[in-house]
This record gives structure tokens, C-alpha cells and sequence, in this order.
């Protein structure tokens, strides 16, 4: 299932907006693509990303893939409980699984993201 409250990015990455902080994840699609997650290195408190840039790292029993920031912003939190229990991200991707938050600085972050209908269209496809 797709929660239809969030946005998508092409590189499976969801996005919850609250106030000006986005929460950012990986989806159910990707989790399950990926296997068992064993590590994850992500971006620092304080690092400005860009939208499309690389900014983690995701390593799992079959492969290693990148995380993509979807948006602009300032990284104002990571969740650090990962260190300690990576396999929460197949579990729960979409709670408490979250990667990390942004302080967005587009006036509308969620500009070229992907609604859950279009988003469900290109995992089926």
C-alpha cells in the first residue's frame, strides 16, 4: 500500500511535509527491492543538500544503493536509531523507519514530486 498523504520521488524516496520540516524515507517498493538492510550512512545535522543529490547510503544483504534528497534544505535531523537497527527500515518504512528531516527552503518543497497515484503507476509498470 501507498499512503496517499505523502510525495515520491522517481528514486523511491517518500516525503512528508509538516510545517517547513519534510521527513524523508524510502519506500515499501524500495525496502522490499533492496532485502535485508545491515547499515545505513546518512547525511550529517547542519549539511546542506540539494535536491537529486546524493546524500546516504543504503547496504543491504544484496546490494548497496544511494539515497537521494528530494528536496532542497538544511538536514535539522537524522534518525540516529538506525545505527543500532538498520532492519527497522523494512519493517516500518513509512514510520518508524523515517531517515531523516529537512528545514526545506523552496516556498512549495514538494514542486516535482510524485503524488501517490503516479508514483503507483511507475512501481507497476
Amino acid at each position: 500500500m501507498i499512503p496517499e498523504d505523502l510525495h515520491y520521488s522517481e528514486e523511491h524516496e517518500w516525503v512528508r511535509i509538516e510545517g517547513d520540516v519534510a521527513i524523508i524515507g524510502i519506500t515499501d517498493f524500495a525496502q522490499d527491492q533492496l532485502g535485508d538492510i545491515v547499515y545505513v550512512q546518512l547525511p550529517d545535522v547542519g549539511e546542506q543538500i540539494a535536491a537529486g543529490s546524493v546524500v546516504g547510503e543504503l547496504e543491504s544483504t544484496k546490494s548497496v544503493s544511494d539515497v537521494f534528497s528530494p528536496l532542497d534544505g538544511e538536514v535539522v535531523a537524522r534518525n540516529d536509531a538506525l545505527d543500532a537497527g538498520p532492519e527497522v527500515i523494512n519493517s516500518d518504512p513509512y514510520g518508524e523507519g523515517w531517515l531523516f528531516k529537512v528545514r526545506v527552503s523552496s516556498d512549495d518543497p514538494t514542486e516535482g514530486l510524485l503524488s501517490s497515484q503516479q508514483y503507483a503507476a511507475i512501481t507497476s509498470a
